[in-house]
């Protein structure tokens, strides 16, 4: 479906399993877990269908980013981490959730990190998953060469210093692979993935250049997961201690995967989903 957040902005939205359940006498509700994808400019079907594993535990919400995959078309002047971050409170009370479990992957972690700033009251619970908190070049390009070698490195860099059509080509076609450390358990995953290429060359050369995040974690009033895989070449191990170690020690829980890449699930649904489960149950 999509869902209006404000006047004349509609999000993409889709909703797996009750928030509801019979229990005795009585119906149960679930927790809401709220599922902000990576990019920028992707879309949320790379949640899909295993995070499905979650839905006896959590009402799980899908949405595209705004301006992103199915949700409405936005002008250039809203693809900002303000609006990213603010959308998750127009999109809880526009579905009339309170204190929603937040998580963000990749990019979706850059707008949970600026979410927990701004609103740092407003959730339940937050997983900042496969993150980071700053451009941090370097440490890219020293994990990129180190998984696919010094061609690897000079692509990442080329990218990522200076983003246009033909760097990011020339990045995802030779680097993709490198993201992960196994076959993908669904190959098909990345031929479904809506991609606007406007929106990610518009974020990674203008806001992510001078991205720092840390800030901002001080302010958490929640549990927050920090989860990272440890051999993850676009938001390496050291961000994701950085991350853990700018968070209010009392809310802070880290899960490190070791032989995982981006995204833990991905590459070790075995040990990523029961952290998951007992964190959203816990």
């Amino acid at each position: 479906m999509r869902l209006e957040i404000a006047p004349g902005v509609r999000l993409f939205v889709d909703v797996q399993g009750p928030g509801l359940l019979p229990d005795g006498p009585l119906m149960r509700e679930l927790p809401t877990l709220i599922c902000m994808h990576g990019g920028p400019g992707f879309d949320h079907s790379a949640f899909k269908p295993g995070f499905g594993a979650l839905a006896d535990v959590a009402q799980i919400i899908y949405y595209d980013h705004r301006g992103h995959g199915r949700s409405d078309p936005r002008p250039r002047s809203e693809w900002t981490l303000d609006t990213w971050a603010d959308d998750v409170v127009r999109l809880s009370d526009a579905l009339g959730l309170v204190k929603p479990i937040v998580l963000g992957q990749s990019f979706g972690g850059f707008v949970a990190q600026h979410y927990l700033a701004r609103h740092p009251g407003h959730a339940s619970k937050v997983v900042l998953s496969s993150t980071s908190h700053h451009m941090g070049l370097a440490r890219k390009l020293a994990v990129f060469e180190r998984r696919g070698g010094p061609v690897a490195r000079e692509l990442a860099r080329a990218f990522w210093s200076t983003p246009n059509a033909d760097t990011w080509a020339a990045y995802w076609a030779g680097c993709r692979k490198l993201y992960n450390t196994r076959d993908p358990i669904d190959p098909d995953a990345g031929a479904r993935v809506l991609l606007n290429t406007d929106i990610l060359l518009h974020f990674a050369a203008g806001e992510m250049q001078g991205l720092d995040l840390r800030p901002g974690l001080a302010h958490a009033q929640c549990p927050v997961l920090v989860m990272v895989g440890e051999d993850d070449p676009v938001c390496p191990l050291e961000d994701a201690l950085e991350i853990a170690a700018a968070l209010p020690p009392q809310w802070m829980q880290l899960a490190r995967f070791p032989g995982v890449g981006h995204g833990a699930w991905r590459d070790d649904p075995d040990a990523a989903y029961p952290v998951l489960r007992r964190f959203i149950q816990g």
